[in-house]
């Protein structure tokens, strides 16, 4: 439990280990793990649930969805906190990788309150997410839209692509 008593929704632990896991899946099982997605508090504000609908699936990439990244991007509230999962596919000049990233989303526009809850409460969903080596706090679209940050993030200067994309 957090310092703010908010709890962690088991579905949200399923996820994370739906997006951790990569071995022995059928292609259809893929197709329906996501490659990103977003948490939120609940409406009480006592747990951390998976945010219906704010999520995009491996299966979705090349059919609905051209570029993942710019997707997700786009999932973001302007105006409020949120804690987002991000399977990141990328190359370095030696290989190719896959690392998931956890994002900490607290906009300038955010209350205040939100702030502060979601800051108290990030402990509490950081350590069910155990294995994860990157975690990004970005406080405002200037700092998420350019894929270079996080390919910093992820490698720094190593990195060539990005979800396919060069840098």
């Amino acid at each position: 439990m957090a310092a703010s008593g908010v709890t962690v929704n088991d579905e949200v632990i399923k996820v994370f280990n739906d997006m951790k896991v990569r071995k022995s899946s059928s292609t259809e099982d893929v197709k329906k793990r996501k490659k990103a997605v977003l948490f939120c508090l609940s409406d009480d504000k006592k747990k951390i649930i998976v945010e219906e609908g704010k999520w995009i699936l491996v299966g979705d990439i090349g059919e609905s969805v051209d570029d993942p990244y710019a997707c997700f991007v786009k999932l973001l509230p302007l105006n409020d906190c949120r804690y987002g999962l991000y399977d990141a596919t990328y190359e370095t000049k030696e290989s190719k990788k896959e690392d998931l990233v956890f994002i900490f989303w607290a906009p300038e526009g955010a209350p205040l309150k939100s702030k502060m809850i979601y800051a108290s409460s990030k402990d509490a969903i950081k350590k069910k997410f155990t294995g994860i080596k990157h975690e990004w706090q970005v406080n405002g679209l200037d700092d998420i839209q350019d894929r270079a940050t996080l390919a910093d993030k992820l490698g720094g200067n190593v990195v060539v692509s990005l979800e396919g994309l060069p840098l």
